[in-house]
């Protein structure tokens, strides 16, 4: 039940991921005058620059938590390694992705600056490595069962004082 919740988690997470970075880039690439050196929106910046620190923030959740099944982030990072591979393949064919899908407009801009630069690809390798721990496939169940201490990892042993 745990791998199917983090399954539909992963799913609902992964256009989460993509749009709100991608938005995040485009606000704060419209607030920022690179020429002039100067910041042309302060609020502007400050909301994107907030999205992008909530979208790290989500995904280092999901990287750390040792409680989520490994699928809450083997499914977007799946999505964002295979687009990024697709790109490496085929380009122009994936770049007319973005104006396939709602919304249109500079979300676009966005979706294509991040995959053609790599950043997908950076998020993607980045959520697969709790995919590799073994520890998060198997159920906390399984670790209590086997005298495990939940926190450390550790064995458990009776101290001299009590149990």
């Amino acid at each position: 039940m745990r791998h199917a919740f983090g399954f539909f988690l992963g799913v609902l997470l992964t256009p989460a991921l993509v749009y709100g970075a991608a938005w995040g880039y485009v606000q704060a690439g419209q607030s920022f005058d690179g020429t002039g050196q100067e910041i042309t929106d302060r609020t502007r910046i400050y909301g994107a620059f907030a999205l992008l620190a909530a979208v790290g923030l989500v995904m280092g959740v999901i990287i750390v938590a040792r409680w989520a099944s490994p699928l809450v982030s083997l499914v977007p990072a799946l999505v964002l390694l295979g687009f990024s591979a697709y790109f490496l393949v085929d380009p122009d064919r994936v770049l007319d992705l973005p104006g396939k899908v709602p919304p249109a407009g500079d979300m676009d801009f966005g979706l294509r600056m991040l995959l053609g630069s790599g950043v997908y690809a950076m998020m993607g390798f980045a959520l697969l490595m709790p995919a590799w721990a073994p520890r998060r496939w198997s159920s906390h169940r399984d670790e209590d069962a086997a005298g495990m201490d939940f926190y450390s990892g550790m064995e458990r042993r009776p101290s001299r004082n009590g149990p």
